[in-house]
C-alpha cells in the first residue's frame, strides 16, 4: 500500500523526539489531493469550558473525499487538518468541567454550533443559525493525537463502548437516527429503500430500519455486497448493476411503492428513488455523491402527494442515542478496516470508488 509523504524533519527517531518535546502528528490537506503526514504543536492546557482529548479513532466519511478532491461547494481556506467524525479518551479537563472525567471515551460533536440560537437552545444543533464551520473541512478537524473541544461537543460514551464503536455515532449512526426518526418518522409494518446498503449509513440504516420492524429493500454494486447486506438483515437486496432498482421495487410491493426511501446518492438515483415511493411516501436526503442536481417530475410530486425532506447532520440527542442503542446490542458498527495514519489516501480512494462495505476507520 502506498505510504502518506511526511514532512516531519529529520528521520523516524528524531521525530520520536520532537512529539515527545511538544509536537504531535496530524494529518493535513494542503491542496487538491495532496494529503501530508505532519508535526504540529500539542494543544495547551483546556481552558475553563473545555476538555483535552487523546483521540483514537478517525472515521472516514464523504465529506473528507470531498474535501480530497478539491470540491468548492463552500468557502472554506487551506491548509486544514482534515477528520469530522472522531472518538477519543478525555485526558484533561477545565476547572468549569463537572460532567465529564479523565478517562471516559468521548464521541465528537463534528460542527462548531454557536449554543445561542433558537435552534441551539431547542436542541436543534444541526439547525444552528450561526454555526463557525465544520470541522475537518472548514475548522482544523479531528485527526490529530490531541485535540482541545468546548465539553459540550462531546458525548460520553456508555459503559463497555470503546473508542472504535462511538467514533460511528456522531455522523454514521446520528445521521441515521435523526433521518430515520426525525424526518421520514419511520415506524414498525412500513416499507423502506435503502439506497446504496453497503456504504457506512447505508448499513446504519439497514439495522436500524430492522430494529424498528420496517421490512428493508437495498441497493448494493456487487454480488458480494448483496450477500453482506442479506446477512446484516435486509429482506430484499437488488444488484443496481444487474437490474434497475425501481422496476424490482414496484414488483415485490405489488406494484404499491415503498413508504420511505432513504437517499444519498443524488442524482443518478433520485428519478428512480422517487417512482420507488407510493402514494403519500416520503423520502429523505442526506447526500448528493452523484451529483448536486437532478430533476423532479413536479405532477408526479403533487399528485401522488409524496414528501421529500432533506437532511443534515444530526443533533445531539441523535447521537446519545445512537451510543446508547450500541450500548443495548440493538446495532453495531459494520468496519470494513482500520487504517494507520499513514494510508490514508488509500482510504480515501476506496471510498470513492465505492469498495468498502461498511466504515472505514483511521486508527491514531
Amino acid at each position: 500500500m502506498p505510504v502518506l509523504h511526511s514532512e516531519t524533519d529529520g528521520d523516524a527517531k528524531s521525530a520520536g523526539d520532537a512529539r515527545a518535546a511538544g509536537t504531535m502528528r496530524a494529518l493535513q490537506l494542503k491542496s487538491e489531493r495532496e494529503l501530508v503526514l505532519i508535526d504540529v504543536a500539542k494543544p495547551p492546557p483546556p481552558g475553563d469550558d473545555e476538555i483535552q482529548i487523546r483521540i483514537k479513532a478517525v472515521a472516514l466519511n464523504h465529506i473528507d473525499v470531498w474535501g480530497w478532491r478539491g470540491m468548492a461547494f463552500a468557502r472554506r481556506k487551506l491548509p486544514v487538518i482534515i477528520g469530522a467524525e472522531a472518538a477519543g479518551e478525555v485526558v484533561a479537563t477545565g476547572a468549569g468541567v463537572t460532567a465529564l472525567a479523565n478517562g471516559q471515551i468521548v464521541a465528537l460533536y463534528g460542527a462548531r454550533t454557536c449554543n445561542s440560537c433558537t435552534a441551539c437552545l431547542e436542541g436543534r444543533d444541526n439547525l444552528c443559525e450561526d454555526v463557525g464551520g465544520i470541522h475537518g473541512f472548514h475548522l482544523d478537524g479531528f485527526a490529530q493525537e490531541l485535540v482541545n473541544m468546548p465539553a459540550r461537543l462531546a458525548v460520553p460514551a456508555p459503559d463497555g463502548i470503546d473508542a472504535m464503536a462511538a467514533v460511528c455515532a456522531p455522523v454514521t449512526f446520528g445521521t441515521v437516527e435523526h433521518m430515520l426518526f426525525d424526518n421520514a418518522k419511520l415506524k414498525a409494518g412500513e416499507t423502506i429503500l435503502i439506497q446504496a446498503g453497503g456504504s457506512g449509513i447505508g448499513t446504519a440504516a439497514i439495522q436500524m430500519a430492522k430494529a424498528v420492524g420496517a421490512t428493508v429493500i437495498t441497493t448494493v454494486g456487487s454480488d458480494e455486497k448483496a450477500r453482506k447486506a442479506l446477512e446484516l438483515g435486509a429482506d430484499h437486496v437488488i444488484n443496481y448493476r444487474e437490474e434497475r432498482f425501481e422496476g424490482v421495487v414496484r414488483k415485490l410491493t405489488k406494484k404499491k411503492g415503498v413508504d420511505v426511501v432513504f437517499e444519498h446518492v443524488g442524482a443518478d438515483t433520485w428519478a428512480g428513488s422517487m417512482f420507488s415511493l407510493r402514494k403519500g411516501g416520503r423520502l429523505v436526503t442526506c447526500g448528493s455523491t452523484t451529483g448536486l442536481s437532478a430533476e423532479i417530475n413536479l405532477f408526479q410530486l403533487f399528485q401522488q402527494q409524496l414528501r421529500i425532506f432533506g437532511s443534515f447532520g444530526c443533533s445531539m440527542r441523535n447521537m446519545r442515542d445512537a451510543l446508547d442503542k450500541l450500548a443495548q446490542g440493538t446495532v453495531h458498527p459494520v468496519i470494513d478496516a482500520v487504517i494507520p495514519m499513514e494510508e490514508i489516501e488509500t482510504g480515501l480512494q476506496r471510498l470513492e470508488d465505492r469498495d468498502v462495505f461498511g466504515k472505514l476507520l483511521v486508527a491514531l
